[in-house]
C-alpha cells in the first residue's frame, strides 16, 4: 500500500481545519492518496453528533462548535497535539475498529519510547495512564472514508476539561505527557505518533 502523505499543518482554528477535512473527502476520489494531519487548535470546545449539552458543567467564554465525530464533549488548545487521519477505509480493506486499535496503540507505541506506560480500557476508546485521560478519539465515516482522528494532551492547560464531563464521563481526569517528562519536543512526538499510525496500518493490511 502506498503510505499516506503527512502534512503539518501548525496551530490553525477548529473551524478552518474542520471544513478543509471535510472538502478533502468530499472532492476525493478512490485514487486520491490517503493524507495524515498534524496540527493543534486555538482553545475551543467540541461536542460529538450525540454530545449531551449536560455534559458541559459550567458557562464559559470558550467557544463551543458542534462537529459530526463520534464522542461526547471535549476540550483542544495549543499544546494538545491533534491528529487527523483521511483514509479510504475500502482501498485499505480495514474496519473502523481496527482503525481505533491502530490509533490507540500508535500513541502507547510512541508514550513507551519516553517510558511512559499508557494502556487502553475497554468501552472507552482513547489513552489512559493509571485512569487518568491523555489521548481522547473521535471519528467520522463518509463516504467509506475516515475524518477527524485523535488529540493528545503533551504540554497544555488543562484547566478548562474541569468545565466538562470529559468524553461523557463525569470526574474523569486528564493528564499529558509533561506531567512524566520534563523535557518535550511535540514535533518529535507529533512524528513519531504518525509514522508509529502508518506502520500500524502497513502491518495490519
Amino acid at each position: 500500500m502506498d503510505h499516506p502523505i503527512v502534512r503539518n499543518l501548525g496551530v490553525q482554528p477548529y473551524l478552518h481545519t474542520y471544513e478543509l477535512m471535510h472538502q478533502f473527502s468530499q472532492t476525493r476520489d478512490h485514487q486520491t492518496p490517503d493524507e495524515i494531519w498534524l496540527v493543534e487548535h486555538y482553545s475551543v470546545f467540541t461536542q460529538g453528533k450525540v454530545s449531551k449539552t449536560q455534559h458541559l458543567l459550567h458557562a464559559t467564554d470558550i467557544p463551543i462548535i458542534q462537529t459530526d465525530r463520534g464522542g461526547q464533549i471535549t476540550y483542544h488548545a495549543p499544546g494538545q497535539q491533534i491528529m487527523y487521519i483521511l483514509l479510504d477505509l475500502k482501498r485499505l480493506n480495514i474496519g473502523i475498529r481496527n482503525v481505533v486499535r491502530y490509533l490507540e496503540k500508535s500513541v502507547i507505541v510512541t508514550l513507551a519510547n519516553y517510558n511512559i506506560i499508557a494502556t487502553t480500557k475497554d468501552n472507552a476508546p482513547g489513552v489512559y495512564i493509571d485512569g487518568k485521560k491523555i489521548c481522547s478519539l473521535g471519528l467520522h465515516i463518509s463516504r467509506g472514508c475516515t475524518l477527524h482522528g485523535l488529540a493528545l494532551n503533551v504540554d497544555m492547560d488543562l484547566t478548562p476539561f474541569n468545565m466538562i464531563n470529559p468524553c461523557g464521563y463525569p470526574g474523569l481526569k486528564m493528564t499529558q505527557v509533561i506531567d512524566y517528562i520534563a523535557d518535550i519536543n511535540q514535533v518529535e512526538i507529533a512524528t513519531a505518533m504518525a509514522q508509529s499510525f502508518i506502520s500500524q496500518l502497513t502491518l495490519g493490511s
